[in-house]
């Protein structure tokens, strides 16, 4: 059995939890342990345990917009404004907390695991894995490149290509501990862009990413010389709105458990609409 359960992606973590927190491991209805030799035709079923609450996380009441919802999985719109997850002088606000106490409120027997992460100020869809494992096996997919966002914003200036692609690293600015940059030394990095519409002063345009390098697209398009608009720590200008124009529009996704593929999308959000509906 242990040999299927690692073929099957069950880490070696988990299978420790499931034998001393509280899980099990059934064949045919019987509890048996991973040396069980497997016959075909046996019903092998693994319940994993409750999982505790992190001690650091606080939980926070909030409404969150909900896109999707299985046993497994959930996916939610995250408004700009919002950081993804708390910080040591920012403990509370976060989508993580709201996420707790959704959890709480509804009885669902989980921690919080975040698996695409956004900016603060960036909107729209993130994805989370109820438990471990489905976090686990979203974190494979994520390193071959499987789980798709497509994303929107507005850029400052006029393009010169309708679409192009940006293949340039990106490293840590040496004298920041948040801001990044196109540097030779930096991690390999692949952005894909194509426009919407362009405007007199500003483009409206569509990106996809082959990476998911930390402020990816802020930094690719700042290279080009058309920042984002609102993105004043890599040169954008506030006078068009307020925060980085950027917006994670579709999700998609191979459900773990399911085994379905999974497309969901979001709205445009108002700021960003007004811009639009103004021009």
């Amino acid at each position: 059995m242990r040999e299927f359960l690692i073929d099957e992606h069950i880490s070696k973590r988990t299978l420790t939890a499931v034998k001393f927190d509280g899980g099990s491991i059934t064949v045919n209805g019987k509890e048996e342990n991973v040396r069980y030799p497997l016959s075909e035709g046996d019903i092998l079923e693994v319940r994993f345990p409750k999982e505790n609450g992190s001690e650091t996380l606080v939980e926070d009441e909030a409404n969150l917009s909900i896109i999707y919802e299985d046993d497994d999985v959930l996916v939610v719109d995250k408004p700009w404004g919002m950081k993804t997850i708390p910080t040591k002088h920012e403990p509370r606000g976060s989508l993580a907390n709201a996420i707790l106490g959704y959890y709480r409120k509804s009885d669902i027997p989980s921690t919080v695991h975040i698996v695409t992460r956004l900016d603060k100020d960036t909107s729209g869809l993130v994805l989370i894995g109820k438990y471990r494992h489905v976090h686990h096996l979203f974190s494979l997919q994520q390193k071959g490149r499987e789980i798709k966002r497509k994303y929107e914003a507005f850029v400052e200036g006029i393009l010169d290509r309708g679409e192009d692609s940006i293949e340039e690293p990106i490293g840590r600015k040496p004298d920041s501990i948040i801001e990044r940059e196109v540097q030779a030394g930096g991690k390999y990095a692949l952005t894909y862009y194509k426009t919407v519409k362009q405007f007199s002063d500003f483009a409206h345009i569509e990106l996809s990413l082959e990476t998911g390098r930390t402020h990816q697209i802020r930094v690719h398009m700042s290279s080009l010389g058309h920042p984002l608009a609102g993105d004043d720590l890599y040169g954008g200008s506030a006078e068009l709105i307020g925060r980085q124009a950027l917006h994670c529009k579709q999700l998609s996704f191979f459900h773990p458990i399911k085994k379905e593929w999974i497309y969901l999308e979001s709205e445009m959000p108002s700021d960003m609409r007004i811009l639009l509906d103004s021009q």
